[in-house]
């Protein structure tokens, strides 16, 4: 099956969108070069990817990027894995985050900081500096050293940037995690790396309540035995801070370190970053490592020309310290922008709270999770009508699909001058791999465009590019921003299992996708988690999106149960409010699927749970659910979910239904 039908275009760049737009600029300086001409998007599109050099060089420069040492050439070795990135460049992230920090921008504020224990807090780019450099002389009077780690359970606010830029500043590389994680959790990520240092909170708030913390993480120091000191940030004013003889509060870290000025420490182009994390469900997380100019330059591209953002912006996108897009949203500091975080619950005080603060704070760029959006168009929220969001250019989603309703929520009650970017990548990459451009037009339903420099594409299972229909995301050539390793996989096996075994020197991303004729692209859901049912391949979110759309539904999950050598689809759904599984909502369901999607997408049990578990970066746990229903012998890793009593609530309605393997 394909997607033959056109979306219909739904929001069109303005001329002086057009004109005005720094991927357009972009275009027009390499045209001024002697590239192209660039007849549209797509053109600049097949360029990028055609002379991947070249283009990567441009986007340095013109993104204003800075080091110490220059790249000898662009790209040294194009093997995947193993491409070399910007060989013999000597470099520092914090100083390309900090780069507009001096002169006129320091009086630009650089954080504005919201959350539910605490006044908001406002710092200047000059502010963050200084507080960057008096971290960092603080943990080097510690011992922290180049390629040490220090990790950070902290919430999305003030001291996680600055403590992340603080350990990058003095090429230490940098991890988090969110306070909400259980100690177990926490640990199967850092003591994997084996920290030296740790920026702690005393606990958080979240949807109106307080979680003190403090004797959880004297648990944690104890469990890391690297550390050499500890630095306790007062989330939770009045509750005491994290015991233990290693522990400084951060005031007394800042005041030991106040005036000195950050290093910026030149390193190597591969020299580790960031760790970031697999969501863990089926055992230890992977520890995925990410490089610093690799990692830079894409960023610097997705945000700068895809994303628009600039010096006069105002970013936000609401996030957790235990999800890729912490790391995206921290790099809108490279753009000059105030980047606005937000911690605690998003439906907190009520479900408007982040459109009310994205008008009070005159946000630009406003970034949320596909599954936000649909919660506000089944509240019924209205913010175009009753709140001034007249800055509002550009609405990223991303987490999961975003449904063709929510495209027509948001261009009607949402944010209609706005560009929706629906934009899909990984924390494997940290980073998209289709996206937003504001050259294109927005089709319902479709993300708008593979970004530049990617080579992306479908394939079979054959390993050859799809004509028509879908298959797998696959990535054909080197990106700057795929990791540089997993942590502790000395001869690189288990990095090359997880993206290039299936097809041989491509990587194969997981995700199940169309590209459209017009270049847009529309995802399925992960390809581990297709559905199979009399060999015809469904993606999950092909039921999602009839299912959720569905006013008496509130949640739904589905799997495929395997039975004598064929698949049969079990939906969990979880009703609305006031509303129950009846025999009349079975048969709506399954008329809807039937018209909406095929025949063959019609589930064989539909089974009403009170809830779906997710991981703790807000993703469904289709894979733990498929497993149970299918009897692997494979043990899932609860501390890796958000809400694990979920699973056992599955589980229990399973038994019921006598749908759990015998034996």
């Amino acid at each position: 099956m394909s997607h033959t039908e056109q979306s219909p275009v739904v929001w069109s760049p303005s001329q002086d969108m057009l004109d005005n737009a720094r991927m357009g600029q972009f275009k027009t300086w390499l045209e001024g070069q002697g590239y192209g001409p660039f007849a549209d998007y797509h053109a600049l599109h097949r360029w990028s990817v055609e002379d991947l050099e070249t283009f990567w060089a441009n986007v340095w420069d013109y993104c204003g990027l800075i080091c110490e040492t220059p790249a000898t050439t662009v790209l040294g070795k194009r093997d995947m894995p193993g491409a070399e990135w910007f060989p013999g460049m000597k470099l520092n992230f914090a100083g390309n985050l900090l780069r507009l920090a001096g002169g006129e921008h320091a009086s630009h504020e650089a954080v504005v900081a919201y959350c539910e224990t605490r006044p908001v807090l406002r710092r200047t780019y000059g502010e963050l500096n200084d507080d960057v450099g008096a971290l960092e002389a603080f943990l080097r009077s510690k011992g922290v050293e180049k390629g040490d780690r220090v990790a950070g359970v902290v919430t999305n606010g003030y001291e996680a940037l600055a403590g992340m830029l603080a350990a990058t500043s003095l090429g230490a590389i940098w991890s988090s995690a969110s306070p909400d994680f259980g100690i177990g959790a926490i640990l199967d990520r850092f003591g994997q790396i084996e920290p030296a240092a740790l920026i702690v909170v005393n606990g958080y708030g979240y949807g109106g309540k307080t979680f003190a913390r403090q004797n959880d993480f004297a648990e944690l120091i104890a469990g890391l035995p690297t550390l050499k000191c500890v630095v306790s940030v007062e989330q939770l004013p009045g509750e005491a801070a994290v015991p233990g003889d290693l522990v400084t509060p951060w005031d007394k870290a800042i005041a030991y370190g106040a005036g000195q000025a950050p290093s910026f420490t030149p390193v190597d182009p591969d020299h580790p970053v960031y760790i970031l994390y697999s969501s863990g469900t089926t055992g230890k997380p992977k520890c995925i490592v990410h490089g610093t100019a690799g990692l830079l330059v894409n960023h610097a591209k997705e945000l700068m020309l895809h994303g628009d953002v600039g010096p006069e912006d105002r970013f936000l996108y609401f996030t957790t310290c235990g999800w890729m897009m912490w790391n995206w949203q921290a790099s809108a500091l490279l753009t000059g922008a105030a980047v606005i975080t937000v911690d605690g619950s998003p439906g907190y005080p009520s479900l408007s709270f982040l459109w009310d603060t994205v008008a009070e704070e005159r946000v630009t760029h406003f970034g949320t999770s596909a599954r936000f959006i649909a919660g506000c168009r089944k509240a019924g929220l209205t913010p175009a009508d009753t709140l001034d969001l007249d800055k509002l250019r550009v609405v990223f989603s991303t987490g999961s699909p975003l449904l063709p309703e929510d495209y027509d929520w948001m261009y009607s009650h949402g944010a209609p001058k706005a560009l929706l970017g629906s934009i899909a990548g990984g924390t494997d990459i940290c980073g998209c791999f289709v996206g937003s451009t504001p050259l294109l037009p927005v089709r319902r339903g479709e993300i708008q465009c593979s970004l530049l420099g990617v080579d992306a594409v479908a394939y079979g299972d054959d390993g050859k590019p799809v004509d028509q229909g879908r298959g797998e995301l696959v990535c054909r050539q080197p990106m700057p921003s795929m990791p540089v390793a997993f942590w502790d996989d000395a001869d690189g096996e288990r990095y090359r299992a997880a993206y290039f075994d299936t097809f041989p020197g491509v990587w194969a991303h997981g995700d199940f996708i169309e590209f459209t004729e017009h270049g847009g692209a529309i995802i399925y859901g992960r390809s581990d988690a297709t559905l199979n049912p009399g060999g015809v391949r469904i993606g999950t979110a092909e039921i999602y999106r009839q299912v959720e759309t569905e006013a008496a539904i509130k949640d739904s999950l589905v799997v495929g149960r395997q039975i004598e050598g064929d698949v049969e689809i079990i939906l969990f759904v979880v009703p609305a409010e006031g509303h129950e599984l009846t025999d009349d909502l079975l048969k709506q369901l399954r008329a809807r699927i039937r018209q909406g999607a095929s025949p063959r997408h019609v589930p064989k049990h539909i089974v009403q749970v009170p809830d779906i578990p997710y991981t703790r970066s807000g993703k469904k746990v289709e894979l733990a659910v498929a497993r149970l229903i299918n009897g692997s012998s494979k043990a899932d890793n609860r501390d890796a979910l958000g809400n694990p009593e979920a699973l056992d609530q599955i589980r229990d309605r399973l038994a019921e239904e006598n749908l759990l393997p015998k034996g």
